[in-house]
């Protein structure tokens, strides 16, 4: 098998690996809501606590936010030609630049695909698509990656990139256990028995190993630069940073020795709002163009205004899970609770309460990841269907079924008092406990003492929490182990796929959770900008297709 990539350099375009039936595109299992608590066996998650509270800091902004109404804008038309500069205003602020260190999707977000480069990279589908290495082969068995190439690829400090800054990068990753080198299981060796051919090696096949490389564990790095990690950068990517402030704004400017096709627009200046009006503000103002991620509600006048305005919501890994102890003590250990529950809940009347952007999610695998399959219809809105069940569960009007809700106060009191009222209607009385964070993770995550629980797993293909007992759900069925395993040993993509769909399905048939929603972000722009990446840009943004023409007033 080989993949192909243009010589216009690697931006994660769609399309660039059709055809090619070997890629594996399936993931490392992390869960980016959690960040690694604690090592898991089985596949848990796999990163730094921190990271938890970079996905609740976005949900808080998500949540929260006002709106001041604004004159229009005078009439304009486009002008001839593009700005030099963009600006795009976001949440999340890294402290530091160090991307091997340092937890945080807000370092992936900004760095992968704009300054430092991997040997592969994700389209905006979420497939692996070819990057610093133009094309690979997988040996029959699985167990050997060989990667080729592009030709004359350099550092932005001018340096040649060579197969021998891939080997260095991966060992140091290995030896020196940055951040998310156990994402590369089964790894035994890497080599490059020429300057512009790299191989990998595994003890055993493991079908997530190119999805892994798409992200941190697969960054490259220069073995010859001195630089400062937490306030430089020097990498292979489009882009070079030019100025940061922590906490506050990034300048990228194009990489004059980039290696591939330059970036569209040569200045991008990246500002992070913790206010949803200053955002809000800077966006009216023109102060940014583009603004991501804001809620419905702070979209809708951007919405109405299509002359100056385009507002996208893209797609994403986001999984708002209402977990269930399904411990054998607990009473949603019993099947039939949990059936009851599933339907009992209105997933179109919660999605409508948030804008109606996000999309109803029946089982644990989102419409971008490997496996996913509609089970929307498996436990559809039926009040008498789940009272019915309660009743046989030994639950009435008379005698409902006492169930206790814990989620940590950065997801709002909404949804809670939705549920609330939803499965009062089935004779289920739920108290909705809103804790500290630090909270949850003791009582709920590590202790495993709750009866439902409330948490945004937005990682992508992260299935295998499902195949662990150990994880927090208590949830434990050897069949989804069994499929799992398979699955993340095969050497065949539809084969894989067709092995995590099985698993999924028995997943929701077990009504192991319910899955509310997948989230979807919502992406505000000035009508002159075109190339911003709408899925997925809260997790990784490759900005060198980004352009902005300005209106002129008339």
């Amino acid at each position: 098998m080989t993949a192909t990539n243009g010589a216009n350099g690697a931006h994660g375009e769609s399309g660039a690996t059709e055809g090619h039936t070997n890629q594996q595109d399936t993931a490392f299992s992390t869960d980016a809501s959690l960040q690694a608590h604690a090592k898991q066996p089985g596949g848990g998650p796999r990163r730094s606590i921190w990271a938890i509270v970079a996905v609740i800091v976005i949900a808080v902004a998500l949540i929260v936010g006002f709106w001041h109404p604004w004159a229009r804008k005078a009439d304009q038309t486009q002008s001839s030609g593009a700005a030099d500069t963009v600006a795009i205003g976001l949440k999340l602020a890294p402290t530091n630049l160090d991307i091997r260190n340092t937890a945080g999707s807000a370092l992936d977000q900004v760095l992968i695909g704009n300054v430092y480069e991997g040997l592969v990279a994700r389209s905006s589908e979420n497939k692996v698509v070819p990057a610093l290495a133009k094309s690979w082969d997988v040996s029959p068995d699985g167990l050997k990656y060989t990667f080729h190439l592009n030709t004359g690829l350099t550092f932005s400090n001018g340096d040649p990139l060579t197969a021998e800054d891939v080997v260095w990068s991966i060992n140091e990753l290995e030896s020196k256990q940055y951040h998310d080198a156990d994402a590369l299981k089964n790894f035994k060796s890497v080599s490059a028995p020429n300057s512009d051919t790299v191989v990998i090696e595994l003890t055993k096949p493991y079908a997530n190993l190119l999805w892994a490389l798409t992200g941190r564990a697969g960054l490259v790095f220069d073995k010859d630069a001195k630089y400062v990690a937490k306030t430089q950068a020097v990498g292979s990517g489009p882009y070079v940073v030019a100025q940061f402030t922590p906490n506050s704004s990034i300048t990228l400017k194009a990489n004059p020795e980039y290696w591939g096709a330059q970036p569209k627009t040569p200045t991008v200046v990246v500002k992070y709002f913790a206010d949803d009006n200053a955002a809000v503000n800077a966006l009216k103002s023109n102060e940014v163009q583009v603004l991501a991620p804001i809620t419905a509600s702070l979209a809708k006048p951007f919405e109405d205004d299509p002359a100056h305005y385009t507002v996208e919501a893209g797609d994403g890994t986001d999984k708002y899970v209402l977990g269930m102890n399904n411990a054998a003590d607990k009473p949603t250990g019993d099947k039939r609770v949990r059936e009851a529950i599933r339907y009992a809940i209105d997933h179109d009347q919660l999605i409508a309460a948030r804008g109606g952007t996000d999309k109803a999610l029946g089982g644990p695998i989102p419409s971008l990841d490997p496996g996913y399959e509609d089970l929307t219809d498996l436990y559809p809105h039926d009040v008498e269907k789940a009272k019915a069940l309660l009743t046989e569960a030994g639950y009435t009007k008379e005698h409902p079924l006492k169930l206790t809700l814990t989620y940590a106060n950065t997801y709002g009191t909404d949804i809670g008092d939705q549920l609330r009222s939803q499965l009062k209607a089935v004779n289920i009385d739920l108290k909705v406990n809103v804790v500290e964070f630090s909270t949850w993770l003791q009582d709920v995550y590590t202790d495993k003492d709750y009866d439902l629980s409330l948490v945004d797993h937005n990682e992508s293909h992260d299935f295998t929490q499902w195949s662990n007992a150990d994880y927090y759900y208590n949830y434990n069925n050897p069949k989804v182990v069994e499929l799992t395993d398979e699955a993340l040993g095969s050497t065949d993509d539809a084969k894989r796929d067709e092995l995590l769909a099985q698993a999924a399905r028995i997943v929701s048939q077990d009504a192991a959770a319910d899955w509310l929603f997948n989230y979807r972000v919502t992406t505000a722009m000035d009508k002159g900008v075109s190339g911003f990446p709408v899925n997925m840009n809260q997790t990784l943004m490759p900005l060198a297709e980004l352009s902005y023409t300005p209106a002129v007033t008339k």
